[in-house]
């Protein structure tokens, strides 16, 4: 009997086949809605792997009812919505999906970087709305990302790609990192500051670190204190790393410039979230490895993890040691 493979959402046949030849799979069928817990809570119980996405939540209340699961593969960087300690308690493997959306999410960052310092979405909306009326000196005006301080919270695999990209624009780039990374400074050009030091002299603020309980609300009310009033806060890692209502008030109160935000602490983010009418805030749903090539690529990934497990090997992204 061929082992059983649950998918949480719809992915396109090119990526799938190679496992519907090795496995019995079953998959939810929509596209853009999410699998429900309760029907989740039914396919977990007789199945030997589940590929899932960040909007599923996978607990320590789900992975006691899987009877035979031995693999979860995330299809994403990020893992926590996954119970990694009950999954390792309950001898279940848990895979992730790095590397491949690495560049395509430091596209993602620097742009939307810049769509908020040139305020390219208010702009649009202003014509669009026939606001436009004549041409005036300080008419949008933004701010500048040639040679400007760009200060990066993480310094991984996405945030050294980001480094390429801002050298392009000239732009000075200091960072912090958990640990410090000497080899990297002297490869790309950039400086090590304190944590403190890079919110205090940027002009640029990046997040690229992963969301974890000592990263929750890392940026916080004092943290947004440090910074510049002409500064500009990117957030394309995770939701929870910033305080929304701190962040809101900074703004409102014109403590920094703006911020561009991809992930929200809830996401889908409501409509009446207070940061979502802010004109100086550029709000995205969470599209940071949105390109077609990497988001296959990134299912391709999961899918080899996946087949590893249920085969007995050790998958490539194995997170947890059994």
């Amino acid at each position: 009997m061929k082992p059983k493979v649950y998918i949480t959402r719809k992915l396109p046949d090119q990526v799938i086949t190679q496992i519907r030849e090795r496995f019995e799979v079953k998959m939810w069928e929509e596209e853009e809605t999410p699998v429900t817990y309760e029907v989740l809570e039914n396919e977990i119980q007789e199945v030997d792997g589940l590929l899932c996405l960040l909007t599923e939540t996978v607990d320590e209340s789900l992975i006691k009812k899987a009877k035979n699961l031995k693999i979860i593969a995330n299809m994403a960087v990020g893992f926590n919505n996954i119970d990694l300690e009950s999954a390792t308690k309950h001898g279940i493997m848990v895979t992730n999906t790095p590397g491949v959306l690495t560049e395509t999410t430091a596209d993602l960052t620097f742009a939307l970087l810049m769509a908020t310092a040139r305020r390219l979405i208010e702009a649009s909306y202003y014509l669009e709305n026939g606001d436009w009326k004549t041409w005036s000196p300080m008419q949008l005006t933004g701010q500048d990302i040639h040679g400007a301080t760009l200060g990066i919270i993480g310094l991984g695999r996405i945030g050294e790609a980001l480094v390429k990209r801002a050298k392009g624009f000239d732009m000075k780039v200091i960072y912090y990192n958990r640990s410090r990374k000497a080899e990297q400074e002297k490869k790309l050009g950039i400086t090590y500051k304190s944590f403190e030091n890079v919110l205090k002299e940027s002009d640029f603020i990046c997040l690229m670190v992963p969301y974890t309980p000592d990263t929750i609300n890392l940026i916080g009310e004092n943290e947004l204190s440090l910074m510049k009033k002409n500064a500009i806060l990117i957030n394309t890692a995770r939701g929870g790393i910033v305080d929304e209502d701190a962040l809101y008030h900074a703004l409102e109160n014109k403590e920094i410039w703006g911020a561009g935000l991809d992930v929200f602490e809830k996401e889908p983010v409501p409509l009446d979230h207070p940061l979502l009418a802010l004109p100086n805030v550029v709000s995205l749903p969470h599209i940071g490895s949105a390109s077609i090539a990497t988001r296959l690529k990134m299912a391709d990934l999961a899918i080899t993890n996946l087949i590893a497990g249920l085969q007995g090997d050790t998958p490539p992204n194995l997170l947890n040691k059994l």
